[in-house]
């Protein structure tokens, strides 16, 4: 995680960072720091996740990105001094795509998520977007495939955004195929066999 130590940096974002460390996720959702934007706000920090159980590049079953931005003046549309922007991406099976309750499914595996982590928000906004890609000649040997993009945005109440980094890690999980946790149990990381 970002350091804390940063000349100037504001004690609301410094909170914000150190509320990011410790995080438990699901052993199949691997976080990495990435550079952040730095024309949104004076202050940002960037994770992605990729959702993968075996670490083979072929295995990846979705990915995402989780910015945290803070402006200590405020932005009249954050209508706060923080803003979370996500981005959570999946490939689906075939079928799914022509559901047409797939974008109300998405939406509520974020907004789900969010209220199981307990993490307090406001002005929440955002798009699901599906594509159907078929193929043709050449390619005609791949399946079609359907991708589910969800890009949100909200205002966090407060410093503590612990919830809000375990609710978008949940809600890439569950877009990428695996099924919810019940309460207080762990997964063990799957194993491919190899023959």
């Amino acid at each position: 995680m970002s350091t804390t130590d940063e000349p100037g940096l504001p004690e609301e974002f410094e909170a914000a960072l150190l509320s990011l460390r410790g995080v438990q996720t699901r052993p199949e959702v691997h976080l990495e720091e990435v550079p952040p934007p730095t024309r949104i706000a004076p202050w940002a920090l960037a994770l992605t996740a990729e959702v993968n159980a075996t670490g083979e590049v072929e295995d990846m079953l979705g990915n995402g990105r989780f910015v945290v931005l803070h402006d200590p003046e405020g932005q009249e549309a954050w209508e706060g001094t923080f803003r979370v922007v996500v981005l959570v991406r999946a490939t689906l099976e075939d079928e799914l795509g022509e559901d047409p309750l797939l974008g109300q499914v998405a939406w509520s595996w974020l907004t789900d998520s969010l209220h199981e982590a307990g993490a307090s928000y406001h002005a929440l906004s955002g798009t699901v977007t599906r594509v159907l890609s078929e193929t043709f000649g050449g390619l005609e040997v791949r399946e079609n495939q359907v991708e589910i993009e969800i890009r949100a945005s909200w205002t966090p109440h407060g410093t503590d955004l612990s919830g809000h980094l375990a609710a978008w890690a949940t809600a890439t999980a569950w877009a990428g195929g695996l099924p919810p946790l019940p309460a207080n149990v762990t997964t063990l990381a799957q194993r491919r066999r190899r023959g």
